[in-house]
């Protein structure tokens, strides 16, 4: 999924074999230890080409034989959810900064490491979205009220068919965004041919949104989500509220990140085993009251750093800078 997204920017991209340890099988354990150090390899020789000023790692396991690997060089480490996960716990190790989306994420790292507060990095395009403008691009009416449905660039089965199988009660209640991912889009398509000609103008299903993204933001009322650590960012950067369903299989960091947005009033946390029942009744509660879905969008908007890109982009300039103990080159800028 990166190399598509970062080929859409025409930045180089290259890949290094890894794999993860943690939960895995005895199996499986010594062959993804294998690809970890085919990886460690991998990144030597990327570190012996490219002779980078400083390292900036994101998380998951495929950055752990790079952190390895280029341990001498300054690296800044960025958490995008509240907890780290292990591949980043083990990559902060070596970091000579540490950069973390929210102040609550600071308990989670020695008090020695130098922990930075930036926000979740959102792109600058996004604000350039206005909610009017939006509505009419994705061909919505300006009255009605909608709902953002999406569950990742892959989409997620549970929300999708939690979805398909309320529907037309759904639709009753607002307009609906529906980014069903590519894995589900052919069985979503199918729904759509058996709606009622006079809800189907109130569907608008898309396998993905990429340039449209933010307009898929600015015109929505509530949105149903997963709890990954963009909703740390994209959420408060439009002051939406949010239905979130963390992904019952990955660890605990999503229910954290859920956990952090409905303590502050700015979303509702509904599980995952049971959203086909409780969908319907927390959206017509939602829906009923317009005044808690504006204090509920106020109380997220509270939470946006919208410079989070640029704190970050900062923090990688000075560590570049006294790598060298010289002006950064102008090749690496």
């Amino acid at each position: 999924m990166e190399r598509d997204l970062v080929a859409r920017t025409g930045i180089p991209f290259q890949a290094i074999p890894a794999a993860g340890v943690h939960g895995v099988g005895w199996r499986r354990l010594p062959g993804n230890i294998i690809q970890l150090i085919r990886g460690t390899l991998a990144a030597h020789q990327i570190l012996r080409t490219y002779k980078p000023d400083v390292l900036l790692f994101t998380g998951g396991y495929v950055g752990v034989p790079m952190a390895i690997a280029g341990r001498s060089i300054p690296s800044l480490v960025y958490v995008p959810d509240i907890e780290p996960g292990l591949a980043l716990n083990l990559m902060s190790r070596f970091a000579h900064t540490i950069a973390v989306t929210v102040p609550e994420s600071r308990r989670y790292f020695s008090p020695r490491k130098h922990v930075v507060v930036t926000g979740y990095p959102t792109r600058a395009e996004l604000r350039n979205w206005k909610r009017e403008h939006a509505r009419e691009i994705l061909g919505l009416t300006p009255e009605a009220p909608v709902l953002l449905v999406m569950g990742g660039s892959k989409g997620a089965r549970s929300i999708n068919r939690a979805v398909t199988a309320n529907l037309e009660a759904i639709l009753s209640l607002a307009q609906v965004i529906h980014l069903t991912g590519s894995t589900d889009w052919p069985e979503i398509q199918q729904h759509v041919a058996y709606l009622p000609t006079d809800l189907r103008s109130r569907y608008h299903a898309h396998p993905y949104l990429h340039e449209d993204i933010g307009a898929a933001f600015a015109a929505s009322d509530l949105i149903l989500c997963r709890a990954g650590a963009s909703t740390l960012g994209e959420l408060p950067l439009f002051g939406l509220p949010a239905i979130l369903v963390p992904y019952p299989y990955a660890w605990r960091y999503q229910a954290t990140n859920a956990q952090y947005l409905s303590e502050r009033g700015a979303a509702v946390v509904l599980s995952d085993d049971t959203l086909a029942e409780t969908l319907i009744p927390t959206l017509q509660e939602l829906f009923g009251d317009p005044q808690r879905l504006r204090q509920m969008g106020e109380a997220m908007r509270t939470l946006a750093i919208p410079d989070a890109a640029a704190n970050l982009a900062n923090l990688v300039r000075t560590l570049a800078t006294r790598s060298a103990g010289v002006p950064m080159r102008e090749d690496a800028k």
